[in-house]
């Protein structure tokens, strides 16, 4: 009879540390010489559970066996549980071969083919499922008590982190391994919450310009770019804070546990807790769900910018008597009812009135913008000093990487090591940290000499003169325009208006009024925050 052999281990480290598979091929030719079948080909999953079919050595050898004419009359396993570990499985697939004329044959749980020898079959195929179910089980009783202990199960340590192993030894002779802090990652990951928290150069960053920065300077997530999911997952786990939680979801399903099973593990902070609150807090607050889009063709000059004092919530445009008169209103209020928020109804005209005439006498005036151009260029020089650090920092983590690559160049030409496998892959480890460093060098090195936009006095008089004149045209269009770039938001405390804008972009408008070309609104980038006093609403108002 032709035959073809299947042999499979669980796991990739049993594939590799294991003498499983060699063992069952062994038996299996041994067997088929005995019983005089003729081997055609042989399968091999090196690392694949049973209890479910995805494995594509499985799938292959399925696929073969399918065909017409089959190339094998006979599947030889060394026993019923390398082919599946769930009954139900097991007979879909018995069932499928044997249309095919193709026998499933154990060489240890060797079964007749009457209705006694299917039932029998059953029962090893019921037996392997429960195994499976108890080891499963048992295995994971132990990973969580592990974890519970401080120590990390996993094989690919979180961003920030690596697994450095202990000196106490675990099952089957491996040492329990430790999550420590990685200091080039972790520097990445400082830099992240501090963009977020702080932007750059007075430009306010949210998480999409955050992986624009970092692509743009060649900082790498092991190699591969950041993405928006990538970053948001950085700022919102509490892995950072010194928080590992292990059992949150279930490999089989991919559903989150209750976190009632969660097992948590202390390891070393990467951020304080005060820094992770504040960039939850700011993450919650810039959330799609709070702040509507800002439409720039929509009739009411303050929409997506004013936001009530009381609560934190946007306020949104209503009005009385039948369209008569318009209010800016909070949209707690509005959704939840008076008793939710203390904050009064404004009327739209005055208070967009009132916004503009202090945009234009006071945020706007010379003397303020002097002010506000002064600030963004001690931020830029305060950048520009954290710039200048961060090249110092990855130049020696580049001289140490170096250093040590040479000191094992010249260990192995002098044959005081071999160069085995594990220490080729320390080689291929300090290589690929010396091209990150490299690339991550570059990157700064180029932000760092790039020339800043050069703004003179009467570069600022001449953008106060020409946008408050502007702004005083009665042009709603332009007035709207320049305000969703300008201004982040305004933030109404009583008697009291909080303006919020960028300074960058400030410093953006005045270098388009030094080219000629106020009407081209500038791009949309974040902060300053003008005084308290220039921002005050009448009394009564």
């Amino acid at each position: 009879m032709l035959v073809c052999l299947y042999a499979r281990v669980s796991t990739t480290r049993q594939a590799e540390n294991d003498l499983s598979i060699p063992d069952q091929l062994q038996q299996m030719r041994d067997w088929c010489a005995a019983h005089g079948h003729q081997i055609v080909r042989e399968y091999v999953e090196p690392g694949a559970s049973a209890t479910d079919d995805k494995r594509p050595v499985f799938q292959q050898m399925i696929a073969d066996a399918l065909t017409k004419p089959a190339p094998f009359s006979g599947l030889i396993i060394h026993s019923l549980s390398r082919f599946f570990r769930d009954v139900v499985e097991f007979g879909v697939y018995e069932r499928k071969l044997a249309k095919n004329d193709v026998k499933i044959v154990s060489i240890t749980q060797q079964t007749s083919d009457d209705p006694m020898g299917e039932m029998a079959r059953r029962l090893f195929s019921l037996f392997d499922e429960y195994q499976s179910k108890e080891n499963s089980k048992h295995t994971s009783r132990a990973m969580r008590e592990n974890a519970r202990q401080g120590f990390f199960n996993g094989s690919r340590a979180p961003f920030g982190f690596h697994a450095v192993s202990t000196e106490i030894t675990g099952s089957r002779g491996r040492k329990k391994k430790r999550l420590e802090i990685n200091e080039t990652e972790a520097a990445v990951v400082r830099r992240v919450y501090d963009l977020y928290l702080h932007g750059y150069e007075g430009r306010t960053l949210g998480i999409k310009e955050i992986v624009k920065h970092l692509t743009e300077r060649g900082l790498l997530h092991r190699g591969s770019a950041w993405t928006i999911q990538k970053v948001h997952d950085l700022l919102s786990s509490p892995t950072y804070v010194g928080e590992y939680y292990f059992n949150v979801r279930d490999s089989r399903t991919g559903k989150i546990r209750p976190e009632s099973e969660w097992v948590r593990t202390e390891i070393p902070a990467l951020i304080d807790r005060e820094t992770f609150e504040k960039v939850r807090q700011l993450r919650e607050a810039r959330s799609p769900a709070k702040a509507p889009p800002r439409l720039v063709n929509n009739p009411t000059l303050l929409t997506g910018l004013i936001r009530c004092g009381e609560c934190g919530a946007h306020m949104t445009l209503v009005t009385g008597k039948s369209g008569r008169y318009r209010y800016y209103k909070c949209t707690t209020r509005q959704s939840k009812g008076n008793h939710a928020c203390k904050s009064p109804n404004l009327p739209m005209e005055k208070l967009d009135e009132l916004i503009l005439a202090h945009l234009t006498e006071r945020i706007l005036a010379p003397e303020r913008l002097h002010v506000l151009i002064a600030e963004l260029r001690k931020r830029t020089q305060a950048a520009k000093d954290s710039e200048s650090q961060t090249i110092k920092a990855l130049e020696r983590q580049l001289k140490g990487t170096e250093e040590r690559l040479a000191r094992l160049y010249d260990a192995i030409e002098t044959g005081t090591i071999d160069l085995d496998e594990t220490l080729k892959k320390r080689v291929q480890s300090l290589k690929a940290a010396k091209e990150s460093a490299l690339i991550e060098l570059a990157g700064a090195r180029r932000h760092y000499h790039m020339p800043a936009a050069r703004i003179l006095p009467s570069n600022i008089e001449a953008f106060s003169k020409a946008i408050r004149k502007r702004l005083q045209d009665g042009r709603p269009e332009f007035a709207k325009r320049y305000l969703q770039v300008l201004v982040d938001e305004i933030v109404i405390n009583g008697n009291e208006a909080a303006i919020r804008g960028s300074y960058d972009r400030l410093a953006l408008a005045v270098q388009k009024t030094k080219e000629g070309n106020l009407d081209q609104v500038p791009s949309f980038i974040g902060v300053w925050r003008a005084r308290k006093d220039s921002n005050l609403l009448p009394p009564g108002s």
